[in-house]
């Protein structure tokens, strides 16, 4: 050692400084990935114990959200991004070291963070998190995707489209190439559609509320927060960015709620469908937990209807009761499963079944589910659909009808389920469901509905309206 490297002061170890924002986006990623937890239940209470210590503000909370959400969304582009950037499979990395690269490359690539502080503050993270020695590995990664911007990085990283056109979507939009070829498939259409299509997957939903008829009104709503009004349902008023639905007087109460304005329609249709004969007995066969079958018990009770709302998994039903408590109309909750249902054959005048799904109509609000989910995940699905829509066309009264409905656009979900029930049952036809969603366009051929993110600003519902013949 030369003389002046002795002479040279030691520089003292600076302890690793908590970032909580940071800490909070991180310990959600993990949650995500190690208990395969959804973000939209791990993070509320996580915000909600922060701001409780007094580590968080407001805008503190935003960040976090977005750091969150936004990682999610684009993981699939950022681990190509990643990948790039590292000498060895992407595999090989733990998965706290990529969380912390992801976050990292989330607020150089997808913010407005300068430079400096984003990777100074995942570095931090990391020497916190990870270690010093896992933080020198990261601040070297971060340094080399900070050389260009989000597009430089998925010109290099992305296939031609010309020459793989799924692939290069996968990339870009940050989907799974199955993902994109399915969604694909049951839009239909050319490049513009898709891409259009995936770009509302990686949009930040709003809020929607919906006004329960007879128990509240869009007027009431709006005179407590700042709304903006529904798109298609007459019972929807979409939040302006920053509210807090739970702090809504009616919201507490249950006479309004949180709901998609996809799931209000799917509710709308089955309740305006043309109908002969008696219309006193309404089903609910799949309820939890609780949104459309709160819509639909207001709007029996406004017709002197009742409603029984069944879902087969206990703790969901209590959901359930909670939604329909203090439905001015008469109801029943119980606990059931619909493929061998309580009830006999021909109760009812009107059958929803929103069946469990893939999710796949739900990645703007859901983004994880789009790397959770496999293609072999829909065969366990179709036995359950099928039986599911064969009991509701046997719970259903000759010239009754039955909605089918899935959170989901995959033809092997939607039509294919639709088509082979009927080939096998019989006795049911498809009504025309389009015109009962007055005003709401690009709705397709019909007679069954689709709807889009990027078409709709809703979730992507499916519906089919049957009657029974026989």
């Amino acid at each position: 050692m030369s003389e002046q490297a002795r002479r040279r002061p030691h520089k003292p170890y600076r302890r690793p400084q908590k970032d909580p924002v940071r800490m909070l986006a991180f310990e959600a990623l993990r949650a995500v990935d190690e208990r395969d937890a959804y973000a939209n239940l791990v993070l509320p209470p996580l915000l909600k114990k922060a701001r409780e210590k007094g580590d968080f503000d407001g805008r503190d909370a935003a960040l976090a959200t977005e750091l969150v959400y936004g990682t999610l969304r684009r993981q699939g582009t950022y681990d190509a991004i990643i990948s790039a950037c590292i000498d060895r499979p992407l595999r090989e990395v733990d998965p706290p070291v990529l969380d912390v690269l992801a976050l990292g490359a989330h607020q150089l690539l997808g913010t407005r963070i300068p430079t400096h502080a984003a990777v100074s503050a995942s570095v931090e993270l990391a020497r916190v998190v990870l270690g010093d020695g896992r933080a020198k590995f990261v601040n070297a990664v971060l340094r080399k995707i900070s050389q260009q911007d989000l597009d430089a990085w998925v010109a290099q990283v992305a296939p031609p489209y010309d020459q793989d056109a799924e692939d290069h979507l996968a990339v870009v939009h940050s989907h799974p190439r199955w993902v994109v070829s399915a969604l694909w498939d049951a839009l239909g259409g050319g490049r513009a559609g898709i891409e259009d299509l995936l770009e509302a997957d990686n949009e930040r939903p709003e809020v929607t509320l919906v006004a329960r008829p007879g128990r509240s009104t869009t007027e009431e709503l709006a005179a407590v927060t700042e709304t903006l009004p529904g798109r298609w349902s007459p019972y929807a008023l979409r939040m302006v960015e920053g509210g807090e639905p739970g702090a809504i007087e009616a919201v507490k109460e249950g006479r309004a709620g949180v709901q998609d304005e996809g799931s209000q329609l799917v509710a709308l249709a089955l309740a305006n469908a043309p109908l002969e004969g008696s219309d006193a007995r309404w089903l609910d066969g799949c309820a939890g937990p609780g949104g459309k079958a709160a819509l639909l018990a207001a709007l029996a009770s406004e017709r002197g209807a009742a409603l029984l709302a069944s879902e087969k998994q206990p703790h969901r039903a209590r959901l359930v009761e909670r939604a329909l408590a203090g439905n001015p109309g008469p109801y029943q909750v119980i606990a059931a499963d619909g493929t061998r249902p309580p009830w006999r054959p021909g109760s009812f005048d009107r059958v929803l079944m929103d069946v469990p799904c893939s999710g796949l109509g739900a990645l703007r609000r859901r983004p994880e589910a789009r790397w959770r989910r496999r293609p072999e995940d829909l065969d366990g699905f179709a036995p359950l659909q099928r039986g599911l829509l064969t009991e509701a066309l046997r719970a259903v009264r000759v010239g009754g009808i039955v909605g089918y409905a899935t959170c989901s656009p995959h033809l092997a979900e939607t039509r294919v389920v639709v088509d082979d029930v009927l080939k096998k049952v019989g006795g049911a036809e498809l009504i025309d469901a389009r015109p009962l969603l007055p005003g709401v366009p690009a709705l397709g051929d019909g007679p069954d509905i689709q709807l889009w993110p990027h078409l709709h600003g809703t979730d992507a519902m499916y519906l089919a309206l049957l009657r029974r013949t026989v």
